[in-house]
């Protein structure tokens, strides 16, 4: 139930955030130009029917805000979470069940926060969603008072919540095992929120501390950020990055995750390397702690160190080169179906490649220097969080939708909502690497303020039209989702035929998950094409045939 509620609310607040991002592209587009239906916005979303600088401001830190703390984090890590670990464990619930239900509401709660800001008096937060100081420290140098206060306010609340979820997954997958679950017999997914819960306890605090000193200087008086007291602005980009890079792979790891489930399942192949996959995660965890400079390369660092930063950036490659090595070869001659959720995990894979080759742009620091806050780092940023793990979350809902609600959803819309999707993405995201090439920055409200920029504002029109299309999608799986939960056709226990402990529980799962005594596990997750069984897929929880176990 914790898991459902938490998909329901980061689809709600996923439409607030489109929102944001499509108020930004029609800016971008016509520039300073009246449109009667803004009017039924607040009046922090708009000024007398048109997007001013100010409220593009708010708009372009909003979306980030929330598409990030309040849309991707809760739907892979608190909805998938909370739904995964214990059935794919073996456990009937999670360790602490008042402390998940706890999670939730403190969660919730940071949310109304959020969307509180909207109404006060200067309207949200608009120093961007990385709130560098001192230009989120001093109200007057942005025009917004309560709305930051609120967004402080939201992201440590938040920051809480996340943290009791986090303490309750790691305790949940050390303890709460079932009989045979061994460490190296957990589905990859596991492995993924696994890692991504040990990310959280340790990256989290960092942040909480950080906005309560920032709030401090913004409500107490002091001076923390404050070169006037004696502060230090380059401390909060050191504090917000050092989490600010964990956080990446937070958003990223429990995609990675999802797609070995359906690529394994849709490939009908065991996971090519499943101990590499696990240590290639464990590995990309470890290194996000040592790479945070590389977002400062512009702060006046000694060169010494920026080589530093570019090396054990460059390294992260490596790991996620062996988790895209060991995807295609799992594909390798594998018996594909293209369901609607292996098309998305696909695309999770191709969209993740061409997000981190631009990464690598991003790594080198005199080529840095040169894209450092142009539209090249917005379209990277969105290959890898929109492109990778959005995709990913709509395969998981196609995926598991049947084991959530016991319904299937409709096939054909699910794949209608993908093509269209996958074309508006790269229509909309692919283009940004050319206007950032050509000196586009971002964060500016109207481009044709700058006679440089002018003959790019024919791709900043397409990117637009591209963007309304892909936001138009989404109700095509907005759509799917109800008529399923309603109409859909009713889900047996397996209809992917898959291994994993999950499809051993009813659909949807009872209280306590299995009517009867858990199911003991036999092997590892992926049993795909195995000689011991006449079908294609050995699950799990099924014995051994007698002649095979007196052979062995």
């Amino acid at each position: 139930m914790i898991g459902r509620q938490f998909l329901f609310v980061a689809l709600f607040m996923m439409s607030i955030g489109g929102l944001m991002a499509m108020l930004m592209r029609l800016d971008l587009a016509w520039p300073d130009t009246q449109f009667s239906f803004l009017s039924i916005l607040p009046q922090s979303l708009q000024n007398d029917s048109a997007i001013t600088a100010n409220t593009y401001n708010a708009e372009f830190t909003m979306h980030a805000t929330i598409m990030i703390f309040f849309v991707i984090m809760p739907i892979l890590v608190g909805c998938f979470g909370n739904f995964l670990i214990p059935l794919m464990l073996g456990a009937r619930d999670m360790a602490f069940p008042k402390l998940n239900m706890l999670s939730f509401w403190v969660s919730a709660g940071a949310g109304v926060l959020m969307m509180a800001s909207f109404w006060v008096p200067g309207g949200p937060a608009a120093a961007g969603w990385t709130s560098y100081a001192p230009l989120s420290a001093v109200p007057i140098y942005t025009g917004v008072d309560w709305g930051q206060n609120l967004w402080c306010m939201s992201l440590i609340v938040l920051g809480v919540g996340s943290l009791m979820g986090a303490i309750n997954y790691i305790t949940t997958v050390i303890n709460m095992r079932t009989k045979g679950m061994t460490f190296f017999r957990m589905p990859l997914v596991i492995w993924s929120l696994f890692i991504t819960a040990i990310l959280l306890l340790l990256a989290l605090p960092v942040l909480t501390t950080a906005l309560a000193l920032l709030l401090f200087d913004r409500m107490g008086g002091t001076h923390f950020f404050l070169p006037p007291g004696g502060g230090e602005p380059l401390l909060w980009q050191h504090l917000f990055w050092f989490f600010g890079h964990p956080e990446v792979y937070i958003m990223i790891l429990p995609g990675m995750g999802i797609a070995s489930e359906l690529i394994a399942t849709f490939s009908r192949k065991p996971i090519f390397g499943y101990r590499a996959m696990a240590y290639a995660m464990a590995s990309i965890a470890f290194l996000s702690w040592v790479v945070w400079g590389h977002h400062m390369f512009q702060s006046g660092m000694d060169p010494a160190l920026g080589t530093g930063f570019m090396l054990t950036t460059m390294v992260i490659g490596v790991p996620s080169a062996i988790k895209t090595f060991n995807w295609l070869g799992t594909l390798y001659k594998g018996d594909i179906h293209y369901t609607a959720a292996m098309l998305n995990a696909l695309s999770f894979v191709a969209m993740f490649v061409i997000g981190g080759l631009s990464g690598i742009f991003m790594a080198c620091t005199p080529v840095d220097m040169y894209i450092h806050d142009t539209y090249f780092i917005v379209a990277h940023i969105h290959y890898v969080l929109f492109g990778g793990s959005l995709f990913a979350v709509f395969g998981a809902i196609a995926y598991w939708f049947p084991k959530m609600f016991g319904r299937m959803m409709n096939e054909t819309l699910g794949k209608v909502h993908f093509w269209i999707t996958f074309v508006a993405f790269n229509c909309t995201f692919f283009p940004m690497h050319i206007l950032g090439m050509g000196g586009h920055m971002r964060r500016i409200y109207n481009p044709t303020q700058y006679d440089f920029l002018k003959p790019l504002e024919p791709i900043n029109m397409f990117i637009s039209i591209s963007a309304f299309v892909l936001g138009a999608a989404q109700l095509l799986l907005l759509a799917n989702i109800i008529w399923s939960l309603v109409r859909g056709e009713k889900a047996s226990e397996n209809p992917w035929h898959a291994n994993t402990l999950e499809w051993s529980a009813p659909s949807p799962p009872r209280h306590g998950n299995w009517p009867g005594p858990v199911p003991v596990v036999y092997r590892g997750p992926y049993e795909y094409s195995s000689p011991e069984s006449a079908e294609d897929y050995l699950p799990q929880w099924q014995p051994a045939e007698p002649a095979t176990a007196a052979a062995d």
